[in-house]
């Protein structure tokens, strides 16, 4: 079982800066591969960015250039950073991870309670 819990979400203006935070419980957290996706009313939840265990990183178009997704294995928690912030990045952001297990290859999705990131024009 893992949990994530996120924060640092809020209102800020256009062009404004945020950084959310997304700790994770377990002691294998350096294992995971971590994303953050958001869901904007009206519309799918979408992929923003992707870290995996090694570091390795992936960005929507949308975001390119603007998010930076990184991690600190020793605290548990993935972090999303977000520069010149737009009106139509206004969303719900969600961390998210799958395990899976190593007998059953089963795969488990786990996500967060999602924070609200509002970006005023």
């Amino acid at each position: 079982q893992v949990q994530l819990v996120e924060s640092g979400g809020g209102l800020v203006q256009a062009a404004g800066s945020l950084r959310l935070s997304c700790a994770a419980s377990g002691r294998t957290f350096s294992t995971y591969d971590m994303d953050w996706f958001r869901q904007a009313p009206g519309k799918q939840r979408e992929l923003v960015a992707s870290i995996t265990s090694g570091g390795n990183t992936n960005y929507a178009d949308s975001v390119k250039g603007r998010f930076t997704i990184s991690r600190d294995n020793a605290k548990n928690t993935v972090y999303l950073q977000m520069n010149s912030l737009k009106p139509e990045d206004t969303a719900v952001y969600y961390c998210h991870t799958q395990i899976i297990a190593a007998l059953s290859s089963r795969r488990y999705d786990y996500w967060g309670q999602g924070t609200q990131v509002t970006v005023s024009s």
